[in-house]
C-alpha cells in the first residue's frame, strides 16, 4: 500500500514557537529516500500568535483556517485509498487528520498515544492553548469551533483510547469522566506491559469500527530520552518502549488507516536526539505500510 506524507507545520495551538518546523524537519531528512508523495503546509509567517495569558481562544480562527486546508488534503489522499502519515506541528493538527478519516471511513475508532489527554474544552482550558483541546473536539465533547470545516461524523468517545497520560488537568478530568473514552496511564504501560494495554486498545477502538486512526505525540516520551517537545512531562517512557508501542500498532496495521507523528520541536531537541526517535518511528512505520499492508477496498461510493 502507498503511503503520503502530509506537512502539516503549524505552532498555533500552543503559546510556545517551533514545533512548526518539525515536519519540515523530518521531510528534510527522509525526502532523499522516500519515494511516495510528499504535502506540505506551513502557518502563514504574517500570523501574529496570541500568546495572552488570558485569552482562552488563542489562534482559534487561525487554526481552523489552516487545518481546513490539511483536511481537505487528507480527505483527497484517502480517498485515492493511500494511507497518510501527518506530520506535526502542534498537536492541533490531529483535529483534520481524524476528522478526514472519519469522513471517509465513516465508523472508526482511534488511538491517542499522548502524555496529556487533550480533553480540555474553551470552558476548561486553563492556558487557552488549542493542542490541549483536539481529542475532544475529535470526539465532539463541545469546541464545535474547532470542526467547522467538517461535516461528517465525529469519533465515537467510546472507541477512542487515549494512551501513556500523566498530566491531567483538573476541569479536563470531569470531561474525560463524562465522556466514554478509555485512558490508560503512563503507570499502566510499566505496571500491565505495553503489549496488554495496546492489545486491549485497538479491541476497544476496533470494536465494530471500519479503521482506526492513531496519533502518536512524541511527548509520551520522558524528556530526559526526547527533550525537543513544546510542553515535556517527566517521569515519561523511555525510546525502547515508545519503539515497542509503535510496533504494537504496526502489529495491527491492517486495522490502521491514517496516522499522525506530532510534536517534534526542533527549536527544543538536544543533540537532535528527538529528531531522531520521530525519524526512526516515521521510516520503521513506511517500510511496514508499503510492504506488508494489503490494499483497502472501500465500501463507500465516489
Amino acid at each position: 500500500m502507498k503511503t503520503v506524507l502530509i506537512g502539516a507545520g503549524s505552532d498555533l495551538g500552543v503559546h510556545i514557537d517551533g514545533a512548526k518546523f518539525g515536519p519540515v524537519q523530518l521531510i528534510n531528512d527522509i525526502k532523499g529516500t522516500y519515494q511516495g508523495e510528499i504535502i506540505s503546509f506551513l502557518q502563514d509567517d504574517q500570523i501574529i500568535k496570541s500568546r495572552n495569558l488570558s485569552d482562552r481562544r488563542k489562534n482559534e480562527y487561525e487554526i481552523d483556517q489552516f487545518n481546513a486546508r490539511v483536511y481537505e488534503a487528507e480527505v483527497d489522499q484517502l480517498k485515492k485509498g493511500v494511507f497518510p502519515i501527518t506530520l506535526g506541528g502542534d498537536h492541533s493538527v490531529a483535529i483534520a487528520s481524524s476528522l478526514a478519516d472519519c469522513l471517509v471511513h465513516e465508523e472508526i475508532g482511534m488511538i491517542w498515544i499522548d502524555a496529556h489527554t487533550d480533553y480540555n474544552t474553551f470552558e476548561s482550558t486553563v492556558t487557552g492553548n488549542i493542542h490541549g483541546l483536539p481529542c475532544a473536539a475529535i470526539n465532539g465533547y463541545k469546541c464545535h469551533e474547532l470542526r467547522k470545516f467538517h461535516n461528517g461524523n465525529v469519533i465515537d468517545p467510546r472507541k477512542t483510547v487515549i494512551v501513556g497520560a500523566r498530566s491531567i488537568d483538573d476541569w479536563e478530568k470531569d470531561n474525560i469522566k463524562y465522556s466514554g473514552v478509555t485512558v490508560f496511564t503512563t503507570q499502566d504501560l510499566k505496571e500491565k506491559g505495553i503489549q496488554a494495554v495496546m492489545n486491549e486498545a485497538f479491541q476497544i477502538a476496533g470494536n465494530r469500527t471500519k479503521s482506526i486512526h492513531v496519533s502518536y505525540d512524541l511527548d509520551i516520551i520522558d524528556p530526559e530520552v526526547a527533550p525537543g517537545v513544546s510542553v515535556p512531562e517527566v517521569d515519561g517512557i523511555n525510546e525502547e518502549e515508545a519503539m515497542s508501542i509503535l510496533r504494537e500498532v504496526l502489529n495491527h496495521i491492517e486495522q490502521v488507516s491514517s496516522m499522525d507523528i506530532v510534536e517534534l520541536n526542533p527549536l527544543r531537541d538536544v543533540n537532535r536526539k528527538t529528531e531522531q526517535i520521530a525519524l526512526n518511528i516515521l521510516a520503521t512505520t513506511i517500510q511496514k505500510v508499503e510492504k506488508e499492508k494489503g490494499i483497502r477496498k472501500f465500501e463507500k461510493k465516489y
